[in-house]
């Protein structure tokens, strides 16, 4: 497995990453295409596409903030789902990346939610905050009801909550 971080929008492989980004995520709980774009001048995000068997299989948006990796965004794509990629690449977070922390749907919101709260438990990762909300990505885009999972314990999730409001969703 290989994890390139792409380092332009003009990269090929972003616009199937924007596909499937498009098509897995609901308005609210993704950026337009131009913020999205934006990002990869953002000295804090890496944008990385990951590949199995010289194919994109997925990618992750991450961020690097003060003590920790915030992951705004973790897909394997629909076709390569079931394999047991999504394992390696959490395994490869954990390599380079000692401090996690993501954000899910509430496993009670159905099957799909808890399938991956599921996964992300297997993984290493424990739930630190269920009554975390989601900032708006923008105009006409609502705030969501999340769940905040790491694979440590911060000091104060507070602090956390402030600096992933601040930098993220600025």
């Amino acid at each position: 497995m290989e994890f390139l971080q792409i380092t332009s929008p003009e990269d090929y492989r972003f616009q199937e990453i924007y596909d499937s980004y498009c098509s897995s995520f609901t308005e609210d709980e993704r950026r337009d295409r131009d913020k999205l774009a934006l990002l990869f001048s953002n000295p804090k995000v890496k944008i990385i596409s990951v590949l199995h068997e010289t194919k994109n299989i997925g990618y992750l948006i991450l961020w690097q903030l003060s003590t920790y990796s915030f992951v705004e965004h973790f897909e394997v794509f629909e076709k390569f789902r079931s394999q047991k990629l999504g394992s390696h690449i959490t395994r490869y977070l954990f390599e380079n990346h000692p401090r996690i922390i993501l954000e899910i749907e509430p496993e009670y919101l159905g099957e799909n939610a808890k399938r991956r709260y599921s996964f992300y438990q297997k993984n290493g990762f424990s739930l630190i905050d269920e009554m975390y909300v989601q900032p708006s990505y923008g105009k006409g885009k609502r705030p969501l009801n999340l769940w905040l999972l790491a694979n440590y314990t911060p000091e104060n999730l507070q602090e956390v909550k402030d600096e992933i409001y601040d930098i993220v969703y600025h």
